[in-house]
């Protein structure tokens, strides 16, 4: 991890860059306190993880998600993977233009007569 001013990361860019994806993030400050690091990400996974632990709106989704299962409102892993079949699903229908009861009777529990 390399420490830079802004005036030295403005006048050499592409080198700060170079830093950041061989030897790590590069911390730049401003009259001496930290003010940004520039990161290189590994591949667009990391870019992804990157952008989204620095977004208030999906911090935001996660708090209010810790928040419904702290109160029991949240699902169990066979009711969430049930509801992500049934989305699946709804969407290759929708793709395929199938009416939505179509969706709603296959996945309804079969009766037995």
């Amino acid at each position: 991890m390399k420490i830079a001013s802004l005036a030295d990361v403005k006048a050499r860019l592409s080198a700060y860059l170079t830093e950041a994806e061989t030897s790590g993030p590069v911390i730049i400050t401003r009259n001496g306190k930290a003010v940004a690091v520039l990161v290189a990400p590994v591949d667009d996974d990391d870019l992804e993880q990157l952008v989204l632990s620095r977004s208030p709106r999906f911090q935001a989704l996660l708090n209010r998600s810790r928040q419904s299962i702290a109160a029991g409102k949240g699902l169990s892993r066979d009711e969430f993977w049930q509801q992500v079949k049934v989305r699946a699903a709804s969407e290759r229908y929708k793709r395929a233009d199938i009416p939505a009861q179509a969706v709603a009777e296959e996945q309804a529990p079969h009766k037995q007569k």
